[in-house]
């Protein structure tokens, strides 16, 4: 089927406007998704018989690439199935249940709530899918106990998740980039710098990671809910953790209720299991590529070239095998194992219909050459000091548009480096970092994300109230980022710039929190 081209059209920007703004204001997310592919695919085939042929193929390629199943995704698909599995089978053997009151004797407060919260991050950080699933999985039992809004718990998961990822070079995102920056670095011919030495040396350059860290670190310490937040965190102190007017979010549904007592194990053990040969499979499946191209092993070769799909599926069925023996103690019927299944499976279909259609548009994105559009705006001649800037504004709305911090990474990460050695040699190291920084913005802001998308299924949030809430915090920190990387760009100094974003902290956080104090009907302040 032949697709006009868009690439340099601002006609390329239409269908994921259409599909965010529509989200932002309708609040139905998979309408707008769908709006948004129909956009894209009348505008590649021209008219509706073809347009549904052409939505039919992509969808398809979902599942089938070519000849062989398209294992990426449907391992993905797979893996959120079994982690439904597993969270009704935790809830119904009564685990759920006896880690929240066992952390109910422990944690006395909802500040130490989110403190655990946030800790996890760091024993969870090899992928930000698996993050976001597993730390939603232990601690929303906490953070419901303590009155903490779903939306609350889904800025928490995603603001540690992508960020901690992104400088973590034994992650499956630091694996990733370190690969590219060793393709750019060898194609410039410089020599200075190992891959993984220049990975080191941009982690401080990474405003927007380094310092939504810390502004989940001073949230914690002292709340600070901007927005919408502040409203779904005071339904949440009067028992509503989420909207009901929409319906029940994401998640296992009241209706299964625990058969046994439970006991913290029955939730500890199959979810260590799941992290444990999570990671086991990571390093075999990529220790097993290394075995085949002859190259010796090495941790940070092995996640470069790990199976992340194939690693979570495996994970997940240890853990499901595991507690399901914990289960036989119960002497369950077999309807409560069908039972088991049922509410696994409709805990995880919205967040399974949201992600298929969010791929899809990816797809139809892709096809229209957003990207391509987006990052030709990026070779207007400009002062060569503003480049890191402009790199992270450029990254942001490809990511923000496309739904992809990764795929930001592949056609930024390039183009970024050839503007900069073009103008400027030396801003090399200060422009990749802008870029991935600037993916990560994008991609905590756009409705289409997959990572956005997980993360509000783990804290069984609702999908656009995650993003509403989620908005005013990642705005915050990127334009403290965009000053840092202005005066990165004009001084070369890494520690002028980190100032420089340490400054716009120190003035904006006390600004915001007198704010809030100003308005006390709207914004609660308990710990």
């Amino acid at each position: 089927m032949e697709l006009s081209q868009y690439s340099d059209s601002l006609l390329s920007v239409l269908p994921p406007l259409v599909a965010v703004s529509l989200a932002v204001i309708t609040r139905r997310v998979v309408l707008s998704l769908g709006l948004g592919i129909a956009v894209g695919a009348l505008l590649l085939t021209g008219n509706l018989l073809s347009a549904g042929q052409y939505i039919g193929q992509s969808a398809l390629a979902i599942f089938w690439d070519g000849s062989a199943p398209n294992w990426g995704s449907v391992n993905i698909l797979l893996f959120l199935l079994l982690l439904g599995f597993l969270i009704a089978l935790m809830t119904l053997t009564g685990g759920s249940r006896a880690f929240a009151e066992w952390a109910q004797q422990r944690i006395k407060t909802r500040r130490q709530a989110k403190i655990m919260t946030g800790l996890l991050v760091f024993l969870f950080f090899i992928d930000d899918y698996f993050h976001s699933l597993a730390v939603g999985t232990i601690c929303r039992p906490v953070t419901d106990r303590y009155r903490i809004s779903r939306a609350k718990l889904a800025y928490l998961l995603d603001s540690t998740a992508a960020p901690i990822c992104v400088i973590m070079p034994v992650s499956s995102w630091g694996a990733y980039i370190v690969a590219l920056i060793g393709g750019i670095l060898a194609a410039h011919g410089i020599q200075q710098h190992s891959a993984f030495s220049a990975f080191m040396t941009m982690v401080p350059m990474n405003f927007y990671a380094l310092f939504t860290l810390l502004l989940v670190v001073a949230t914690i310490i002292r709340p600070l809910n901007l927005g919408a937040m502040a409203q779904h965190e005071a339904q949440a102190e009067n028992g509503m953790l989420y909207d009901q007017s929409k319906g029940t979010p994401p998640g296992v549904s009241e209706e299964l209720q625990a058969l046994g007592e439970g006991q913290v194990r029955d939730l500890v053990l199959p979810i260590l299991t799941l992290v444990l040969t999570t990671i086991y499979f990571m390093l075999a499946t990529g220790a097993e590529v290394l075995a085949q191209d002859a190259k010796p092993f090495s941790l940070l070769g092995a996640f470069e070239n790990t199976n992340v799909g194939l690693s979570l599926v495996y994970g997940a069925l240890s853990a499901l095998a595991v507690a399901g023996v914990l289960a036989l103690r119960l002497g369950l019927p077999a309807r409560d194992w069908l039972s088991v299944l049922r509410h696994g499976l409709a805990a995880m279909w919205p967040a399974l219909r949201i992600l298929l259609l969010a791929w899809l548009i990816a797809a139809v994105i892709r096809d229209v050459q957003t990207g391509k559009y987006l990052a030709s705006m990026a070779q207007l001649s400009m002062p060569f000091w503003l480049l890191p800037a402009v790199l992270f504004v450029l990254a942001g709305a490809m990511a923000f548009s496309t739904g992809t911090s990764w795929g930001t990474f592949g056609i930024m990460l390039p183009l970024g480096a050839d503007l900069v050695m073009a103008t400027e040699p030396a801003l090399l190291l200060p422009a990749l970092s802008a870029v991935l920084a600037g993916a990560v913005f994008g991609d905590h802001c756009s409705p289409i994300s997959d990572t956005t998308i997980l993360s509000s299924t783990g804290a069984g949030s609702h999908h656009i109230d995650h993003v509403l809430t989620q908005l005013p915090y990642s705005l915050l920190v990127a334009l403290g980022s965009i000053a840092g990387y202005l005066v990165l760009g004009a001084s070369g100094s890494v520690w002028l710039g980190l100032l420089t974003c340490s400054l716009w902290f120190a003035l904006a956080l006390p600004l915001l929190h007198y704010y809030q104090r100003r308005r006390p009907a709207l914004v609660p302040c308990a710990a």
